[in-house]
Parts: C-alpha cells; structure tokens; sequence
C-alpha cells in the first residue's frame, strides 16, 4: 500500500508541474527538479534511492524507443556523420577529459574510478534538451543532431562504464575495450534487425490495433532484454528496432494501428519522461548527506564535483567547435537553405543537458568501490547542474543569437504543396480506375471535390487577410456547432436505451475523429496568425527565372467583379501582373489565367505572403 501512495502521490505531482509549468511557460524538466530537490529535505516524504534495474530496464527501453520510433529514419542517415562523432567521439573525448580533471583534483582516486566517473557523466540527455529546444523553437537541425545524439550514446558511456568498472583491481587493455564496443553495437543491431523483422512479419498478418499496439509494448522491453543476455547493446537493439518499425509503419500498419500506437506511446513517454526529472530532484537529500561521509572531506569533493561540471561543459563546447565543419558539413541546412553559423555549433554544444541514465549508471558501480560517494555526489552535481544551468539558459542563447526556428508558414506552404502533390497523384490513379468503370452516380466528381476542398483548405491557412473569414473559417465554426448538436442528440438517444450502447459509442467516436481534425486546424491557423511571416525559396527553373513583380496598389480581381462573385485570396501572375481569385474562390480566375497563358508562377498579393507557385512543377518558393 505505501508504494502505490507513492507512485500515486508522484503522478499528481508530476502532473500538477507539468500543467502550471505550461502554463506560465516554463520548461517541465526544469521545475521539477527544482521541486524533487524541494520535496527531498521536507519532512514525511519518503526517501527515494533510484535502483539502476529500475532505470536501465524500466524507464530507458521505453522512452529510447519512444523517441527512435518517432525519429525520421532519413533525417538520422542524413545527419548520420555529426550523430556519430557526437554519441561516439564526444562520449570518449569527455570520458577521458573528466577523468584527468577528477584525477588533478583528488589524486588518491585510480584512473579506472576515473574514467568509470567520466564515463557516467559524458553521455548528454536529449529529453531535456529536445523538450526544451523544440518549445523555444531550435532549428529543426539541430533538434535532429540531438535526438539522434541521444539514441546511441547511452550505449557508448554504457560500454565505457562497464569496461571502467571491470578495471578497477584488475587490468584492461585498449583493444579489450574496442572488441567490447563493437560486440556491444554488432551484437544490438543484429538483434535490433531481428526484432524489426520478427515485428514486421507480425504486422503484415495483424489487423487487429489493439493486439498491434500490444505487440508495440513489449518490443523495448523483449529487444533489450535479448541483447543484454548475449552480452550486446540494448541500448542500440532498441533505438535499431524503433528506428526501422517507425520507418516502415505507413506500410506494415493500418492507419487505425499507427493512430493508436502514436498515441500510447506519446502517453507513456509524456509520463515517464516528467517522471524521471522528478525523481532526480529526490535523490537530492541522501546523496548529499553522503558527502559528509567522505575521507577526503566536503571540500575536496565539492571541488571534484565543480570542476567535472564545468568539464562536461566546456568539453562539449570545444567538441563542438573543433569539429564544426564535420558536424554540420558547413553547408547550407538541406532543408531552409541557410548557412549553418557558428550559432548552430554553440547550441548544439550548450544543449548537453544530463539526465537520468547519468544517475542510473552511476547507481551500476558495486557499493563495495572504494570512494564511490564521490562518483555518487558528481553524476548528481552534473546532472542537477547541467539541467538548471544549462537548461534555464538556453532559451536565453538562442534568443540572442537569434537562429531561426522552425516557421509555421513555411510549414504550412509545403503541407498545402504536399498535400497537392499527393492529389495530383491521387487523381491520376482515380483516373485509370474511372476508365474502367461505368460511374452513373458521378462518384469521381464526388471524390474530387473532397480532395480539392481538403487541399483549398491547406492553402487557405496561409491567408493572412484579418476581419474576412476564409470557407475553411466558416465551414470549421458551422461544423462545429453541428457537431455539438449531433453528440447531444446521441446522448439523449443513449439515455433513452433504445440503441445498443456499443453502436453509441462507435458514432460517439466518429464524431470525435471529426472534431479533432477541425481543432487541430484550428489551433494551426492560430498559430499560423501569431508567427512572423519570414520568406524562403525553393528551387524550380520557373521559380529561380520567374521576374520580380510588386503588388499594384488596388487588388481586385477583376473576373469576379464580371461574374459577380467574390474571391477568397488573391494571386498575381509575374508574368504579366494579371490579378486572379485563388481556386479556393468560386470562379479559380488565376489557374483559369494560367491555362490560357501558360505562364507558369503567380505570387501571393495578400498581406504579409511573399511566397509563389510554379503551375508546371508544383512547387512553391
């Protein structure tokens, strides 16, 4: 009983700290650590010790594949270069450099406690530093560097600290230490490859999105375990088989399965994740007592334990800098074809925030080590330092060197671009079947009209015009309300009991499934109001060649004014400054002048949009 009022107890708090953090925006990870350290020194409250079972094999598995199979496969291979010299390279520069600071501190310590304390401390924590990075708005880049990071240098400080522990009394050689590593890393992605495969074969023959998404939560747990029997990575068999599964999922799962594994495991990590940063926080109270405990006095490991957090600090920095052309290949960024600066290489060095394998790794060392008290108070100095310093100031940093984030227009220009794309090939398709069908009730009309006022709808976002309200305004608020009436009609039938409660339920669903969809519009039109409307340009021969024409001064179209209709948004041709309504309007005037004209760019001439559409490629700029 007293346990379960503890995890009940630290699911409230934990959820009470989320819900106030968010709300005067401030990042999670942060206060509750500020309030785990609060919470360990007030009278009653139970004394926490982390067990590394509890870590390494309840929280790790879960959140690593949480966050691998949330991860674009593509987006790691293309960052594959700065992910490895930071997971691999970055994890022995700082095992090694802490170690040697440890050392020049309290020399009493053996080089292997030294290396074992560099090793708990070196590999970084990408859920403090992604949760915060993608609510300040970090370039998309650089959240992919750090997610990517996070993912397999668990499993290089792991190998590390093992190698280190094994040492102490005893002799390790260099190549002892490089045949482990690679036996860890071969050995976890043979058995991450074989869970993918078992995995997929499971999936081509289940339909069933419950049994699917069951099938999805013993996967960590089972590609863990196994690779830690054979003496391999577990680390790496997990973030293997989350990688490949999430790649694959649009092909091997239903929709109905993805929808309901997206939503689990976001449950689970939302959860787990909190949770860990609060418990951090109660480690605080026993940890430090054990200072006091020490032969080599407060002051020495007080010392020991500044010293290695400025480490792991200015070593991440120099890291990132000395090898910044090999980091972000000092190219323009694949995506918004801006130059990474010297700021990407700061952010990326700043944002080495520790967590909760720090901790868990150092709990592995035997309690019988000699002066493991000092391995103890350092990972917990590093972790609580890197979290609160590190943390708090980050947003500050990105701010003043003002690197772009990710831009909710430029977003929601390719999700309108994609998505017509996706129809254009949609259509062809739906062609090749009409050919071959007699359509009496004029189902393809049906269909197309579907597609087009999905795709109208995404460009309408992008409108900027404020007092008018697009369609997709009107149609979402007048939805809406309709829905609204429908669930209560529903409720009342339920009431009455002349439906079959399970029949209730399923249309209670589907107009739930509605209503999502116009929120989450919603919310994206909102956000999209909010953001600055900065510019970007892609590349098309049409759009690179397409000449430089301002909006006139009166915007009307003028074929509307004819037919007596009224436009949505309108778009200019920058061939001739021919001024049309855009195909969410009645008449389509601008793609009716394109069809007669062939030129092939028009631009956007509402407020505040600079951006432009090629009609021969389909593309923006």
């Amino acid at each position: 009983m007293e346990i379960a009022l503890a995890l009940v107890a630290i699911a409230v708090v934990v959820l009470t700290v989320t819900a106030v953090s968010e709300r005067f925006e401030i990042p999670a990870p942060l206060t509750l650590v500020v309030v785990g350290v609060a919470a360990s020194y007030v009278p009653g409250v139970p004394e926490l010790r982390l067990e590394p079972e509890v870590v390494l094999l309840g929280l790790l598995p879960p959140l690593l594949y949480s966050a691998a199979v949330n991860t674009s496969l593509v987006d790691f291979n293309a960052n594959r270069k700065p992910i490895l010299l930071l997971s691999v390279g970055l994890v022995a520069f700082t095992t090694v450099g802490v170690a040697v600071v440890v050392r020049a501190i309290i020399p009493e310590i053996d080089w292997p406690l030294a290396l074992a304390i560099g090793a708990v401390v070196a590999p970084p924590d990408a859920v403090a530093a992604t949760a915060i990075g993608r609510r300040i708005g970090l370039p998309r880049r650089v959240v992919t560097i750090l997610e990517g990071e996070s993912l397999l240098n668990d499993a290089t400080a792991l190998v590390a600290l093992r190698m280190a522990v094994v040492a102490i009394g005893s002799t390790v050689t260099a190549w002892e230490v490089a045949q482990d590593f690679l036996v860890a890393a071969g050995g976890g992605v043979a058995i991450g490859a074989l869970a993918f495969g078992i995995v997929g074969f499971l999936r081509k023959r289940v339909t069933d999105p419950l049994l699917d998404t069951a099938i999805s939560l013993v996967i960590p747990f089972a590609s863990y375990i196994l690779a830690e029997e054979i003496h391999a990575s577990g680390v790496v068999a997990v973030v293997v088989a989350g990688l490949l599964l999430g790649h694959v999922a649009p092909i091997l799962q239903s929709a109905p399965s993805r929808i309901a594994e997206r939503t689990n495991w976001r449950t689970i990590a939302f959860v787990l994740e909190n949770t860990v940063f609060l418990l951090i926080g109660l480690q605080a109270d026993w940890l430090l007592a054990e200072v006091g405990d020490s032969e080599f006095g407060v002051g020495k490991v007080v010392a020991a334990s500044a010293a290695a957090f400025v480490a792991v600090v200015v070593l991440r920095l120099v890291w990132a800098f000395a090898a910044r052309y090999l980091l972000l290949n000092s190219g323009p960024d694949p995506v918004s074809g801006e130059p990474a600066g010297w700021q990407y290489s700061f952010l990326i060095g700043w944002a080495g925030m520790r967590g909760v394998v720090t901790l868990a790794a150092a709990f592995t060392v035997p309690e019988e080590t000699e002066h493991r008290e000092v391995l103890l108070i350092i990972a917990f100095t590093v972790v609580a330092g890197t979290l609160l310093g590190q943390g708090m100031t980050l947003p500050v940093f990105a701010r003043l060197l003002r690197v772009p984030g990710p831009d909710p227009h430029d977003d929601a220009l390719a999700r309108a671009t994609l998505l017509q794309q996706a129809a254009k090939a949609g259509i062809h398709r739906l062609d090749e079947l009409a050919a071959d069908c007699n359509d009496p009730h004029q189902v393809r009309e049906l269909i197309v009209q579907r597609i087009e006022q999905r795709n109208f709808a995404a460009w309408e976002r992008l409108g900027t015009t404020e007092g008018e309200t697009s369609p997709s305004d009107l149609y979402a608020q007048w939805r809406g309300e309709m829905i609204e009436a429908e669930r209560k009609r529903v409720l009342e039938i339920r009431s009455s009991g002349a439906v079959a409660s399970e029949i209730v339920s399923e249309v209670l669903a589907m107009l739930d499934v509605e209503e999502s969809m116009l929120d989450a519009a919603e919310a994206e039109r909102a956000e999209l109001r909010s953001a600055p409307r900065p510019t970007s340009s892609a590349g098309c021969e049409h759009l690179v060649s397409a000449p430089v024409r301002d909006a006139p001064d009166e915007l009307f179209c003028a074929d509307c004014l004819t037919d007596g209709t009224r436009w949505v948004a309108l778009r200019m041709c920058v061939s001739c400054g021919e001024v049309g309504c855009c195909d969410s309007s009645p008449g389509r005037h601008a793609t009716a002048h394109f069809r007669d004209s062939q030129h092939p760019v028009m631009r956007s001439v509402e407020p505040g949009e600079e951006w432009r559409w090629c009609y021969v490629h389909h593309q923006t700029g």
